[in-house]
């Protein structure tokens, strides 16, 4: 309960309180893409992933991290109303931490609401330019809205990043696009 309530108390008083800014781990990122992109294999790729999911999901500050990891929580029990609203708080209380746009625009994309999450996505990756699994949901939030060309080109991006995504096998056999 305790726990629950720090967020709570904490955005209550946001009129003096600021998040802070975001842990710097490009540098860690970087070294992480090169990993992948050498990774011999899907489990070692994985692996590789899970660490950059660790960098990604590294919050701001103690709220920050209780909302990120509370509207996870929800979203992993099918709670998307709960998970969104955690979410909200959060990019309402850190407006420059992408990870919070990214897991808001993932409940929207699992609701099938592709036009909320498209504009998360962007505000993701302008932040993060290198967030694969923002790159990634942009691929496929753009091929749910209809946008084929568009949403090959992101997971294209996103590949280049991390060739081993599972995404990989949704892209047609190059010259073989209509």
């Amino acid at each position: 309960m305790k726990r629950a309530l720090i967020p709570l108390l904490f955005l209550a008083g946001r009129a003096f309180a600021e998040c802070p800014a975001a842990p710097d781990h490009k540098a860690e990122l970087f070294d992480l893409m090169t990993q992948v992109q050498a990774a011999k294999n899907d489990m070692e790729a994985r692996k590789i992933t899970n660490q950059m999911w660790e960098l990604w999901a590294d919050a701001p500050d103690e709220p920050a991290q209780s909302l990120l990891d509370d509207g996870m929580t929800a979203r992993s029990s099918y709670d998307f109303l709960r998970a969104l609203d955690h979410f909200n708080r959060l990019v309402d209380y850190c407006p420059d931490y992408a990870e919070g746009y990214n897991q808001r625009a993932f409940i929207h994309f699992l609701r099938e609401d592709y036009a909320a999450a498209l504009p998360d996505l962007e505000r993701a990756l302008a932040l993060n330019p290198h967030h694969i699994a923002a790159l990634a949901g942009k691929g496929l939030t753009l091929l749910g809205l209809g946008r084929k060309d568009e949403g090959h080109a992101a997971l294209r991006m996103a590949l280049a990043l991390n060739p081993w995504l599972p995404e990989r096998f949704l892209l047609p056999p190059p010259g073989e696009e209509l």
